[in-house]
């Protein structure tokens, strides 16, 4: 478990540059989500992040054997990425993190919550498309 908890902090501080032996230096494997979405690391980490959020948060439960969650974890963090810091996103895998999925009555993955000053406001469980994921956001932020 420790093991698992320093990987996460060490992949949480992103991609370092390589030297460059004189090329010219690229960014692999950096996002557009960069920034905007962070992984849940225990139940402090998210009464500190989410609901003591100023922002509003949409709240991602999954799980790595989920596959709908592999095509919606991807397709959420793009468009949380798209609204310029209004909102950020959580993500919490039900499998590391049990007590947080009862607490808030995830009863299938992928369940998505939309958090406004520490309360949930708004949920959907499934796979959404772009469309039906852009309004979901815009309904939190109030855009």
């Amino acid at each position: 478990m420790a093991q698992r908890l320093a990987l996460r902090r060490l992949l949480a501080l992103g991609p370092r540059p390589l030297p460059s032996r004189g090329l010219p230096l690229r960014a692999f494997g950096l996002s557009a989500a960069r920034g905007s979405a962070f992984n849940v690391q225990d139940g402090s980490d998210f009464q500190e992040r989410v609901v003591n959020s100023p922002k509003p948060v949409v709240v991602d439960f999954h799980a790595q054997w989920c596959g709908p969650c592999k095509i919606l974890g991807p397709r959420l963090e793009k468009m949380v990425a798209k609204q310029d810091g209004k909102v950020v996103m959580a993500k919490v895998d039900i499998d590391d993190h049990t007590d947080l999925a009862i607490e808030y009555e995830v009863s299938a993955v992928p369940t998505v919550l939309a958090m406004k000053n520490g309360d949930v406001v708004d949920k959907f469980v499934g796979i959404k498309d772009e469309d039906q994921l852009e309004a979901f956001l815009k309904k939190l932020i109030g855009a």
